[in-house]
């Protein structure tokens, strides 16, 4: 079983600046608060093959995660999927941004959340969880662009 989730958002910052935040996995603690820790494997721009190891806080349980990065076209689009070993995964996941009238730039991120073994019991919660949260996680993403690109 598996479902998806996405938000959708208008971030006031053009999207060559928006693109090169989103790349950078580095950001990711600055609007989602599950993620503790993470690192660029390796340490250089980001690319197709590029992987970002990480340690989330889920439920009240870390886990390490591993994206490795499958598609990149700036300023446009960017696609992972999960390779790490865990109950309830991202099979594939992505960016998508397209430039606004106004110089803004509308982002879409959207994941497709997997369970294995048990997580096969526990993917609904998460992807209920998940579709939840999406548009606040939006605003989040929203919020910190805005704060960190000038």
């Amino acid at each position: 079983m598996s479902g998806q989730f996405e938000a959708t958002v208008e971030v006031d910052r053009g999207i060559d600046e928006v693109f090169t935040y989103l790349a950078d996995g580095r950001n990711d603690p600055r609007f989602s608060p599950r993620v503790l820790r993470i690192e660029r494997v390796p340490e250089s721009p980001t690319a197709v093959g590029t992987v970002f190891r990480s340690t989330v806080k889920d439920a009240g349980m870390k886990t390490s995660r591993e994206f490795r990065v499958t598609a990149f076209d700036p300023p446009r689009s960017m696609r992972w999927a999960e390779v790490s070993k865990n109950l309830v995964t991202a099979g594939e996941g992505g960016y998508d941004l397209q430039p606004l009238p106004n110089g803004g730039t509308r982002v879409r991120i959207h994941n497709v959340l997997e369970g294995h073994g048990l997580g096969k019991l526990l993917v609904g919660l998460a992807v209920g969880a998940a579709r939840k949260d999406a548009p606040a996680f939006g605003q989040r993403i929203k919020a910190a662009i805005e704060a960190d690109v000038r």
